[in-house]
This record gives C-alpha cells, sequence and structure tokens, in this order.
C-alpha cells in the first residue's frame, strides 16, 4: 500500500479541489485551449528541473512510496504532480474569483439600492 501512497495524496488533491468546478463553476475543465498550455508548461519546466536533479543526485525517489513506472528517469508519480497540482491551483484560483466576483456584485447591488 505505501507504495501508491504518492499517487493516492494526489488522487485527494483532486477529489478536495473537483467540487470546485461544480460548485463555484470554476470552468477549468471546460476551458481545455487554455488550461492546456498552463499545465505543458509545467510539466516541461519542472519535468527538466527534476531531470537535472535527478541526473545530479540532488535528489531521489524512495522506491517504498513509488509505484516503480518510471518515464525516463522521473517516476510517473511526479509527472502526475506536475498535471495534478496546477489543476488544483487554477480550480482554486478560479473558484476564489467566483466568491470575490459574487460579493462584489453584492456590494454594487447594494450601492445602487443605497443611492435609490
Amino acid at each position: 500500500m505505501a507504495q501508491y501512497e504518492y499517487l493516492i495524496l494526489m488522487a485527494a488533491c483532486v477529489a478536495i479541489t473537483l467540487p470546485l468546478e461544480f460548485v463555484l463553476r470554476a470552468r477549468v475543465y471546460r476551458r481545455l485551449p487554455l488550461m492546456l498550455p498552463t499545465i505543458l508548461v509545467v510539466v516541461v519546466a519542472f519535468g527538466a528541473w527534476d531531470l537535472l536533479g535527478i541526473a545530479r543526485d540532488h535528489w531521489t525517489y524512495n522506491p517504498e512510496f513509488v509505484t516503480g513506472i518510471q518515464f525516463g528517469m522521473i517516476p510517473l508519480e511526479e509527472i502526475v504532480f506536475f498535471i495534478v497540482i496546477p489543476l488544483c491551483a487554477l480550480l482554486s484560483y478560479e473558484g476564489v474569483t467566483t466568491v470575490l466576483n459574487f460579493f462584489k456584485r453584492k456590494r454594487a447591488e447594494k450601492g445602487a439600492g443605497d443611492a435609490a
């Protein structure tokens, strides 16, 4: 079970933030043309950073906590991390923006009602 901890953690991150797509209408998954380049930049930039760190023996991944599936020198879990965490960040950002815009509209409506 320990070898799946990293993937389970990533699944938990998705599960926690996924409701923002529907409850707050974050519209991250529905805007693939905007989402995919964002994720691609993160995967490429941090993938290169990881490759450099691994090649120079700056860090390693404990085989006890990863599945053993590799993409070159990078474990599957790390690639999943580079996809999941930016998605969670985008969902959180869009969710907060939705809430702030809601309160901004309410304040504007109240101000317009007070002026009448």
